[in-house]
């Protein structure tokens, strides 16, 4: 999605640095108006959080529902650590196996004060339903409008079967001031996250 905007932005730059091969003012001025726009968007882009998130800066706050129809807002967690499990789609194998795992050993997250959330595109009707499948005990959230997979810049431009734009399976530790204590996004669908670097992380900042 992000990339498709900065590759047309800089198809637009090409076509302004072919413009010099006319010699003449008429046509080089508009071209450079163009190109100021151009760089302006850029930061525009820049600006709205489409930038990987980095460790030590603080999580950019979201509000999605639950499998209840419920409103969980993200900065109404301060004073618990979080853990944040963006999955790809319910109902797949890898999925199941990653939020089963974490559902088994739910016990070791609530003994270090931290509140687990999966994420994933999918409505939160099909959410409600897959939970109640694999009798998972933490929340699901729905970001059907996709705007927190992209604010964690962790959403394929396209997927298998050409769907656009899915949550990539990715991992976020947010302790408790709110702020990006881990994070690991992964490209392979396939792939879980290194839990036992998520555990280490949950030990170290909860002492």
């Amino acid at each position: 999605m992000v990339g498709c905007k900065c590759r047309s932005i800089l198809q637009k730059i090409r076509l302004f640095l072919a413009g010099f091969v006319y010699n003449d003012s008429k046509v080089l001025l508009p071209l450079l108006i163009y190109l100021i726009l151009t760089v302006s968007h850029i930061h525009l882009l820049l600006q709205k959080n489409y930038m990987a998130i980095q460790l030590g800066q603080k999580a950019p706050d979201f509000t999605l529902r639950d499998t209840e129809k419920k409103k969980v807002t993200l900065s109404e967690q301060r004073g618990k650590n979080v853990v944040l499990l963006f999955f790809p789609l319910a109902f797949t194998s890898t999925c199941t196996r990653e939020l089963c795992s974490v559902r088994d050993n739910l016990t070791f997250y609530n003994n270090l004060n931290a509140e687990v959330f999966g994420i994933s595109v999918d409505s939160l009707y099909s959410l409600g339903k897959y939970k109640a499948e694999q009798n998972i005990n933490f929340s699901l959230l729905s970001d059907f409008n996709k705007e927190t997979s992209t604010a964690y810049d962790t959403i394929y431009e396209t997927f298998s079967n050409d769907m656009r734009g899915v949550s990539k399976r990715s991992a976020f530790v947010i302790d408790k001031e709110g702020i990006v204590r881990y994070a690991e996004v992964l490209e392979n669908a396939g792939e879980v996250p290194d839990f036992d670097a998520i555990q280490k992380c949950l030990v170290e900042i909860n002492h």
